[in-house]
């Protein structure tokens, strides 16, 4: 069968696609270090260097000789790219490709209307498939793979495994923000009224109030809009499980040779989880979407920790005030922002596992020098402003 020359260009246009894919593909397997991954990428490479094998047979069959200077340019800007952006930005691209591959090898059945060609589609397209999965899976892989690793190490430490870290990092920065807040409005009332101890409480206090509230409302929204899409996302899994269980099963089986596993271990491995709906569900969450369900945040927790732990460091430069005025008040509130300050940073170690010497110092070095300025700002208010008579 005579083809016309625009179908020719077609196949001519498969063949190139398919052989510049499989150099791209022994490239990202040369700079690969895990051994499994490796693997599929050449593995990979080869069946697309078979795929090519099949258009050049095609094509000499019509009597038209592939010319391979023309792969040069197109493979100049694949590897250019790969320098470019690096191989777990490649891996993204070339899925897209592969997914593009499929949808347009699919028309062509019905454009080049030749029964051989149609043979070499139906053995390509299913391949190419697959190797948008894998490609899928390896970019998962690298963008998920080291936080469901974390996920398992933090769930043998019971005070990760509850939450118990986040409600204490919410605390932190709740004394952070109030203590912060409202060392600067005390400072500025000091400034602006000689340290009246009437405005500094009212200001100090009704500070305290609308940081603690504002605290503790953002806490709770931000904690409820994070569950919501967690919540989502494990529900369209669900869905995804339910209506296609063996493409769910291929990805989990694909997730663990990554992981390290031969082919027959994922396997039995799989077979295994995927026995127990409930359990099915819970692996593709946490290995698919890093979520881990038992580390979900509770909205009112967040809300409750946020809240009062602003109105504790809030509270802590106004006590003062209670007892004495003027200046004795402002030293003692100083001194008890440094040493709140420093306590808060110090704190922050459980969160960041930095030096607590460095954050206290730190964090105490940044409260000061903002309550020297707000201080200052009031001095000026209070000269030239009226307020401090």
């Amino acid at each position: 069968m005579i083809l016309p020359a625009n179908k020719v260009s077609i196949i001519l246009a498969n063949w190139r696609e398919e052989i510049v894919v499989a150099k791209v593909y022994d490239a990202l397997a040369a700079a690969e270090p895990d051994a499994n991954r490796k693997d599929l990428l050449q593995r990979m490479a080869e069946s697309e260097y078979e795929h090519a094998r099949l258009w050049e047979e095609r094509l000499r069959d019509l009597g038209v000789d592939v010319d391979k200077r023309t792969i040069e340019a197109p493979l100049r800007k694949q590897m250019r790219l790969l320098r470019m952006f690096g191989p777990d930005a490649m891996i993204r691209r070339i899925e897209h490709e592969e997914r593009h591959h499929v949808a347009e090898y699919q028309d062509q059945i019905a454009r080049l209307g030749d029964e051989a060609s149609t043979k070499i589609l139906e053995l390509v397209i299913p391949d190419e498939e697959v190797h948008a999965q894998k490609l899928h899976i390896m970019a998962q892989q690298a963008e998920s793979g080291p936080r469901s690793r974390l996920d398992s190490l933090l769930a043998r430490e019971k005070w990760h495994a509850h939450g118990t870290a986040s409600w204490i990092g919410d605390a932190i920065y709740g004394v952070n923000d109030g203590l912060g807040a409202v060392f600067g409005i005390v400072s500025a009332v000091a400034g602006a009224t000689s340290a009246s101890p009437k405005f500094v409480l009212i200001a100090g206090l009704a500070g305290m109030i609308g940081s603690a509230f504002s605290m503790g409302s953002s806490a709770f929204l931000a904690a409820k809009s994070e569950r919501d899409v967690h919540e989502s996302e494990i529900e369209r899994e669900r869905m995804e499980i339910e209506t296609d269980p063996e493409h769910e099963r291929e990805e989990l089986e694909l997730m663990y040779q990554l992981k390290g596993f031969t082919e027959p271990e994922a396997q039995k491995l799989v077979e295994r989880l995927t026995s127990n709906k409930d359990v099915f569900l819970q692996t593709m969450v946490r290995e698919e979407l890093g979520i881990n369900e038992d580390r979900f945040p509770n909205p009112w927790t967040s809300s409750g920790v946020a809240g009062v732990s602003t109105a504790i460091g809030a509270f802590l430069p106004i006590i003062p005030f209670f007892y004495t005025s003027g200046m004795p008040a402002v030293w003692q509130s100083l001194v008890i922002s440094v040493l709140a300050h420093f306590a808060v940073g110090a704190s922050k170690t459980f969160v960041t596992g930095r030096s607590w010497v460095k954050q206290g110092l730190e964090m105490t070095f940044v409260g000061m020098v903002g309550g020297a300025l707000a201080y200052g700002f009031g001095l000026l208010l209070g000269t030239h402003g009226g307020l401090g008579d």
